[in-house]
């Protein structure tokens, strides 16, 4: 406090400026990660790099630096349930947050009955707009099961709409090769996979489930 009082008038109004820009600051960062709607809460800081996962920490260091981001890339995360994909994601996604980036995190599965719903209410437009205006959509557990008709068609008419303006990241324990099959072999198939495909940075994770080490960590801690 003495020190706050021998600061003259334009430092304290300097200091109080500061803390109103820092605090405005966290307050959008805040509703940010509020509205994207993470699954988890995954930092970059926490990942882990042992060897068997072959992820390079120069190269995440990089993406951590948004330039993707501005120039408009994808990027395609795959690899077996429990490698931490999820975890990845919402890393890459959290940190955007807090760089000001507009981030959107849903299950594919999800999202594609939501935009079912919307077509049935009126409110599809509206979604479909507001899913292409932000800066980073990430499309989680992507090819669990086949697609229909009219999933293809919303889900073309989504990656059109943020094609070569906005970054989309899909993560997927499907190899890239099996995602034809999984959309179904159509024109549509065609298009869907061009698009997110095209220029995207492919980041593969392998090593033993985070998952089930985990799990196996927990089950030492309850026993000991």
């Amino acid at each position: 406090m003495s020190i706050y009082v021998e600061q003259s008038f334009k430092e304290r109004l300097s200091l109080l400026l500061d803390h109103e820009i820092t605090q405005r600051d966290q307050r959008k960062i805040d509703r940010l990660t509020s509205l994207a709607k993470f699954r988890v809460g995954g930092t970059l800081g926490q990942l882990n790099y042992g060897a068997a996962r072959q992820l390079d920490k120069p190269q995440i260091r990089s993406l951590a630096q948004g330039e993707w981001l501005r120039l408009h890339q994808n990027i395609l995360i795959t690899g077996a349930t429990g490698y931490g994909k999820t975890y990845l994601a919402c890393a890459l996604g959290q940190n955007h947050c807090q760089q000001g980036s507009s981030v959107y995190y849903f299950r594919l599965k999800d999202l594609l009955e939501k935009m079912f719903l919307a077509q049935a209410d009126g409110s599809y437009r509206k979604l479909i707009n507001k899913l292409s205006s932000a800066s980073l959509l990430i499309l989680d557990d992507w090819g669990l099961e086949p697609l229909t008709a009219q999933q293809r068609s919303d889900l073309l008419e989504l990656i059109d709409a943020r094609y070569d303006t906005k970054s989309t990241l899909i993560a997927s324990q499907l190899p890239i090769a099996n995602w034809y099959e999984m959309i179904g072999k159509s024109t549509h198939a065609d298009a869907i996979l061009d698009r997110p495909v095209h220029r995207a940075i492919k980041l593969e994770l392998k090593g033993e489930s985070m998952q089930k080490k985990l799990n196996t960590l927990t089950e030492v801690d309850h026993s000991s």
